[in-house]
C-alpha cells in the first residue's frame, strides 16, 4: 500500500490516560479500515496493537503499535500508544511523528493525571490536537461534565463538533454540528452510518455549538472574520480549510465522541482524519539541524527530495531481530539503498522494508516523504538516529525522553550471568530509551533507572524472558563522604623489626578541613632533610589510599588539607613502604581527632501537583527532612521548590503518586553535600563496623 503523495497520508497518534479506549478505538479502526474481520478485545489479548505477551497479561498497552489503512483515497498511519505513565517513552515516540494528536477521555473518568501529560508533551511540541470522549455507552458517562472540565482546563479554544445523544448503554446516535445531521450507528458493522436530519428537541443545541465552531474559526483568520462578517456563517469549504489551520496553529481543539467498542462514530471518526486532520504537506517542514554547525534546517515532505529518514522506536521480534521503525521526511526509502547514519556515521543497507499492521508485516518496494515505514537488520541505527544518503549532514531533532523517577540496584542471581547482564540491558535500551542503566563503580552496582515500579518490573521480566537473566533487586547504596570540622596535629610512626633489615617511618602532620567541594591539598614544609624528599610521594600516597577507604564507615575522606612538617627517619630501616604506612596512620589519627563528620548527597526536588494535595505533599517532604525552598504556580497546578537528602527519596515516586491520586509529578538533580544529623550518623557507622565484623 505505497502512497506516493505526501497530501495523501495522515500521521496520527491516540493518546491519554489509562482505559480511556486507545486500543479499542485502534481495534475499531482496523476493523472499519478492513484489517480485521473482527474486533478484538483487551481482556481477551487478542487485539492488533497489543500483541506483546507481556501486554496480553497486564492486559496494557507497554509498547506504540502501529497500523495502517486506506479510507477515502486517504493513507491513514494510527499509532496506538500507552497509558501508563511509567510507559511514557512510547508516547513521546509516537507523538514525535505524528502530524495530529488524538487526546482519548473517557466519558466516565473525565480528565485524568494522564490527559495533563500528554497535552502537555503536545503543547511543548506544537502539535496539532484534538479531542475525543469515548466510551459513551458506559453507565454514568457524561459528555456535557467533561467538555466543561476540557473547557475550563484549556480554554475556549476547545470547541464540541459532536455531541452524543443517548449516552449509557445502547448509545448508537451522535449529533454532527459540523455536518449539522445526526449520525445513527449500528452496532458491531462496517459502513454502519446513517445519515439523517436533527430533531427538533436537538436543533438548539446544535446550532449553538455550530455557531461557536464558526465564531472560533473565524477569530483565527483575518481573511475567514471578514467573510464572517459579510456573510453571517462561512461555506462547509470554508470552515474544512479554516479548521485545517487552525489545528495547524493550534488556536482550535475540536471535541469529538464515540464508543468504540460498538463501533459508534468511528466511520465518522475516519472522514474527519481525512478531511480536517492536517498532511504532512499542510502541517509544514521538519525542522532538522546541520552536524557541524547545529544551525536549523527545514526539511520538505518532497518525494523528490534527499532522501531522509528517522528511527522513532526499535523493537526486538522474535525469529526476526531489531526492528527499526521510521518516518520518512524527505524522498523515499527503498530496498537496497546504502544509507549513512548521522549520529554514528556508519553505513547501513537497506534490506526489505515493510509497512506494519500490529505484528503483522507487508513487503513494499518503496516508503515515501511523510510515511511511516519499518526495516530490520540494521547494525549501527536506533532509535533518535536519522539515516540518510552520504554527503547529508542533517539530524531530525530527537524524541526527548523523560528523566527517570525510580532508580534500583539489581543483581544476577548467578555469578556466570555477570556479563550477560550487561549485555540484555543494553539491548532492553535500545528497545525503551526512556530507562537508563549505570554500574556504579564506587559499589560494584548495577544501577537500572525507569520512569516507575511497573516500568522495572517489565524491564526485568524481558531480561529474564529474552535472555534467560534472573536478579534480584536491592536499594542503591547511598554515595555519603567523610570530612572534618576542626583541626589537628599528630604524629604517625611505622616502626617494625624482625630480624634483618627492618621498616621505619615517622611524620607528623596538620590537618584541616577546606571548604565544601574542594577536594584534597596535600602540603609539604618538611625542613633540614627529616624526612628525605624522595619519601614525601609516598607519605601522599598513604594518606590518599587512606582516604579512598575512609575512616569513620568506609567512604571517601573529601574537603580536607594534610601537611607534613616533621618527622625522622633511619639511614637503613626507611622505605617507600614505611612512609606509605606513617602517612596512612597519621591520617586516620588526625582524622579522629578533627571532630569527623559524615556528609549525604542533598538533591534539589522540584514537585508539580494539584493545588488540593499541596498540604500532603509539603508534610511528607518534612518527614523525608526536606527543606521548602518556595512555591509557584502553574495553571491548576502548584510547584514546589525544595532540597531532600538522596537518603529519603527511595521510591518517592510511589508516595507520592499515592498521596496526589496519581497526578503529582516530580524531577530532581543532585544539588551538593551537607553534615547528616548525628544520630543518623551514628547509625551509618554502626552498620558499617557491624558489616565489617560479620565478613570477618
Amino acid at each position: 500500500m505505497n502512497v506516493s503523495n505526501p497530501s495523501a497520508i495522515r500521521n496520527v497518534a491516540l493518546v491519554g490516560h489509562s482505559d480511556s479506549g486507545k486500543t479499542t478505538m485502534t481495534e475499531s479502526v482496523a476493523f472499519s479500515l478492513g484489517i480485521t474481520q473482527k474486533m478484538g478485545s483487551v481482556n481477551q489479548g487478542n487485539t492488533i496493537s497489543d500483541y506483546h505477551q507481556d501486554e496480553i497479561d497486564k492486559k496494557i498497552s507497554i509498547n506504540l503499535g502501529l497500523i495502517h489503512g486506506m479510507w477515502r483515497d486517504v493513507k491513514i498511519n494510527l499509532i496506538d500508544t500507552p497509558g501508563y505513565l511509567d510507559f511514557v517513552g512510547d508516547v513521546k515516540s509516537a507523538m514525535r511523528v505524528a502530524d495530529t494528536v488524538v487526546i482519548t477521555i473517557n466519558a466516565v473518568g473525565g480528565i485524568e493525571v494522564g490527559t495533563e501529560h500528554v497535552w502537555d508533551f503536545a503543547l511543548t511540541k506544537y502539535k496539532p490536537t484534538a479531542f475525543l470522549i469515548t466510551k459513551l455507552d458506559r453507565d454514568n458517562a457524561d459528555f456535557d461534565r467533561v467538555l466543561a472540565k476540557l473547557k475550563d482546563y484549556y480554554g475556549h479554544y476547545v470547541v464540541p463538533i459532536q455531541f452524543p445523544v443517548d449516552q449509557g448503554i445502547g448509545h448508537k446516535t451522535i449529533i454532527d454540528c459540523l455536518m449539522m445531521k445526526q449520525l445513527t450507528f449500528e452496532h458491531g458493522k462496517k459502513q454502519n452510518m446513517t445519515v439523517s436530519d436533527i430533531p427538533e428537541r436537538f436543533i438548539a443545541r446544535a446550532e449553538q455549538y455550530h455557531t461557536e465552531l464558526v465564531e472560533t474559526i473565524a477569530e483565527t483568520d483575518e481573511e475567514l472574520m471578514n467573510r464572517f462578517f459579510e456573510n453571517g456563517t462561512l461555506t462547509e469549504d470554508e470552515l474544512r480549510n479554516g479548521i485545517q489551520h487552525a489545528l495547524v496553529a493550534r488556536t482550535f481543539f475540536p471535541v469529538f465522541c464515540c464508543s468504540p467498542e460498538l463501533s459508534v462514530g468511528t466511520e465518522r471518526f475516519l472522514d474527519i482524519i481525512v478531511n480536517l486532520f492536517p498532511s504532512p504537506v499542510e502541517r509544514g517542514p521538519e525542522h532538522a539541524y546541520v552536524t557541524d554547525s547545529m544551525k536549523d534546517h527545514q526539511i520538505q515532505p518532497d518525494v523528490n527530495g534527499t532522501p531522509i529518514a528517522f528511527v522513532f522506536k526499535t523493537s526486538s521480534e522474535p525469529h526476526l531481530g531489531e526492528m527499526s521503525i521510521f518516518r520518512v521526511y524527505s524522498g523515499h526509502i527503498d530496498p537496497g539503498m546504502d544509507l549513512v547514519n548521522a549520529e554514528s556515521h556508519q553505513e547501513e543497507r537497506i534490506n526489505q522494508i515493510y509497512l506494519l499492521n500490529g505484528n503483522k508485516r507487508i513487503d513494499v518496494t518503496k516508503v515515501y516523504a511523510g510515511d511511516i515505514g519499518a526495516v530490520v537488520k540494521l547494525k549501527n541505527t536506533h532509535t533518535n538516529d536519522t539515516l540518510s544518503v552520504k554527503g547529508t549532514e542533517y539530524h531530525i531533532r530527537p524524541v526527548e525522553f523523560p528523566d527517570p523517577m525510580v532508580r534500583v540496584a539489581i543483581k544476577p542471581r548467578s555469578k556466570n550471568d555477570e556479563t550477560r547482564i550487561s549485555a540484555g540491558l543494553y539491548h532492553l535500551h535500545e528497545e525503551d530509551p526512556s530507562f537508563k542503566i549505570t554500574f556504579d563503580t564506587e559499589f560494584q552496582q548495577h544501577i537500572i533507572e525507569g520512569q516507575g515500579e511497573s516500568h522495572i518490573d517489565v524491564i526485568l521480566k524481558r531480561l529474564k524472558d529474552k535472555y534467560g537473566v534472573e536478579v534480584d533487586q536491592e536499594d542503591p547504596r547511598i554515595p555519603y563522604r567523610e570530612t572534618i570540622k576542626g583541626k589537628s596535629r599528630v604524629q604517625g610512626k611505622y616502626k617494625k623489626q624482625s630480624g634483618g633489615r627492618g621498616q621505619y617511618g615517622d611524620v607528623w602532620i596538620r590537618l584541616e578541613p577546606l571548604s565544601r567541594g574542594s577536594g584534597f591539598a596535600f602540603i609539604d614544609e618538611v625542613v633540614g632533610g627529616v624526612v628525605p624528599g624522595k619519601f614525601i610521594p609516598s607519605v601522599e600516597k598513604g594518606i590518599r589510599e587512606r582516604m579512598e577507604r575512609g575512616v569513620l564507615a568506609g567512604y571517601p575522606v573529601v574537603d580536607v588539607q594534610a601537611t607534613i612538617d616533621d618527622g625522622s627517619h633511619h639511614p637503613v630501616d626507611s622505605s617507600d613502604m614505611a612512609f606509605k604506612m606513617a602517612g596512612s596512620i597519621a591520617f586516620k589519627k588526625a582524622f579522629l581527632e578533627s571532630k569527623p563528620i559524615i556528609l549525604e548527597p542533598v538533591y534539589k526536588l522540584t514537585v508539580k501537583a494539584p493545588e488540593d494535595f499541596m498540604g500532603d505533599v509539603m508534610g511528607d517532604i518534612s518527614s523525608r527532612r526536606g527543606k521548602i525552598a518556595g512555591m509557584d504556580s502553574d495553571g491548576h497546578f502548584q510547584i514546589i521548590n525544595a532540597t531532600v537528602p538522596l537518603a529519603e527519596m527511595y521510591k518517592y515516586q510511589s508516595a507520592l503518586r499515592s498521596m496526589t491520586q496519581g497526578r503529582g509529578t516530580f524531577h530532581r538533580e543532585f544539588n551538593h553535600y551537607e553534615e547528616v544529623p548525628f544520630e543518623i550518623a551514628q547509625k551509618i557507622i554502626a552498620d558499617y563496623k557491624e558489616k565489617a565484623e560479620e565478613e570477618e
